[in-house]
């Protein structure tokens, strides 16, 4: 895989990323406003792992796999718009003002941050189907398939990883000068959006090719 190859990766894999933000983005930009970036890290964390999960499952098929069942594809998607909306209704319902105990509880809230955002990730077929049909237009069949995956997964993960650092940097600054009262409606806010996403991914259907 040569260098032209990898930086016009990086630029269509941080476009996509930036221009369609998904819920591991939205969940980074609340955990960095509620709990503080240490928080906030250990979801970006998890959302990391899920690039490389999900981009070795396409390596080893499983991507075709989920396009060409309609009870697998439809299962996934299914859990995946559930969890969205458990976790829009957890926001919606989270508490206006930060508790005296958060920084105690960092750890926990740290574990929970990586579960959240790692699950979100893997409930969602749209992940896998976008990897399946994104990664083979930089993949050169004629060199090391495996090798070129390993590549592409660890810059996904690196540039989810810069990119949700953002988000939960720019929630955790904001918060610093916002009221109490601006934090229930960045949750709500947050919540509604994941929603929306729960909404759009109970919607989506395979491309079959039809």
């Amino acid at each position: 895989m040569d260098s032209m190859t990898l930086l016009l990766y990086v630029v269509a894999a941080s476009s996509a990323a930036t221009i369609t933000p998904g819920p591991t983005m939205l969940l980074a930009l609340n955990n960095g406003a509620t709990h503080g970036m240490r928080v906030a890290a250990y979801g970006i964390a998890g959302a990391a792992l899920s690039d490389l999960i999900l981009i070795t499952a396409v390596g080893c098929g499983l991507g075709a796999i989920l396009q060409a069942s309609e009870y697998l594809f439809s299962m996934v998607k299914w859990v995946g718009a559930i969890y969205l909306l458990y976790l829009a209704w957890a926001l919606w319902r989270a508490p206006a003002k930060l508790s005296p105990l958060a920084q105690s509880n960092a750890a926990s809230d740290g574990r929970s941050a990586f579960w959240r955002s790692l699950l979100v990730a893997l409930s969602n077929p749209k992940g896998l189907l976008f990897f399946s049909a994104f990664l083979p237009q930089f993949i050169h069949p004629q060199s090391d398939v495996a090798i070129q995956y390993i590549t592409l997964a660890v810059l996904t993960a690196l540039i989810d990883i810069t990119l949700m650092g953002v988000y939960a940097m720019g929630g955790h600054h904001a918060m610093k000068v916002l009221s109490g009262q601006a934090l229930k409606w960045l949750h709500r806010g947050c919540a509604g959006m994941l929603a929306g996403l729960a909404v759009a991914l109970s919607l989506y259907r395979r491309n079959t090719g039809s």
